[in-house]
């Protein structure tokens, strides 16, 4: 299965969701997160809701669009709370939600009651012109349930599939990445998150199928990556 792969310094700028979630973020850090993304052309900032309505005004008439997390990072939210959450932070200026799923209830062999609090944030997004990233947090889930989850997401109307918060035990795997877009197919975005730090790490991700890459370090990834092309490395395939 292959994909359309970045061929400029944009078009890998394109990719990424340039993120700060950490709780002590101060006013300034977002600031400084919407001033990056707006130098270097990512396709989101992802915040917390207490940060969306500030990231919106700073990057009003912008291409940069606001991604908000729901149920984070934990998941167990109630299902009512997370559309709450959704609806809250479309109408605050986000036009993208990534939230938890229930990791529990799928866990449990519930996966209809997954599906539906999928659901639920899907309609809630799309009644607001957004739309909706399910993060699985895949390093507490065996093969089986990563691939039921990821289709639940995709029963759910969900635009794409998650790999992890950043706050669980670990990150993106390509293994996990090439599973999910497996599972999933061409017509559903895989979104690779969490210890993905450094050019080689986003390449191998790409490569494995993700069409998003979440990450904290887009600056250094996009300077390794001016740095590569510079030398005439080719973006793909990875050494």
């Amino acid at each position: 299965m292959s994909f359309p792969v970045p061929k400029s310094l944009a078009e890998i700028a394109g990719l990424i969701d340039h993120t700060l979630l950490k709780p002590d973020a101060s006013r300034q850090d977002i600031q400084q997160l919407c001033r990056d993304a707006l130098q270097f052309g990512f396709a989101t900032v992802c915040v917390n809701p207490w940060n969306v309505a500030e990231s919106a005004s700073l990057l009003r008439n912008s291409a940069v669009r606001v991604c908000a997390v729901v149920g984070f990072p934990l998941g167990a939210t109630l299902p009512q709370v997370k559309r709450f959450e959704a609806e809250e932070a479309i109408r605050l200026g986000a036009r993208e939600i990534d939230m938890v799923i229930n990791i529990g209830a799928l866990k449990s062999g519930e996966t209809e009651a997954v599906e539906g609090d999928i659901r639920g944030v899907v309609e809630a997004s799309h009644r607001g012109g957004g739309i909706t990233k399910a993060i699985l947090e895949t390093a507490l889930l065996t093969q089986d349930e990563k691939v039921r989850a990821s289709l639940a997401a995709q029963r759910a109307g969900a635009e794409f599939v998650k790999t992890s918060t950043g706050f669980g035990l670990a990150g993106a795997t390509v293994e996990d990445v090439r599973l999910i877009r497996e599972a999933v197919g061409s017509a559903m975005g895989v979104k690779a998150a969490g210890g993905v730090r450094t050019w080689e790490d986003f390449q191998k991700m790409v490569a494995a199928g993700a069409s998003r890459i979440g990450t904290s370090a887009s600056v250094a990834i996009l300077e390794q990556a001016r740095a590569a092309l510079a030398l005439g490395h080719s973006i793909f395939p990875v050494p």
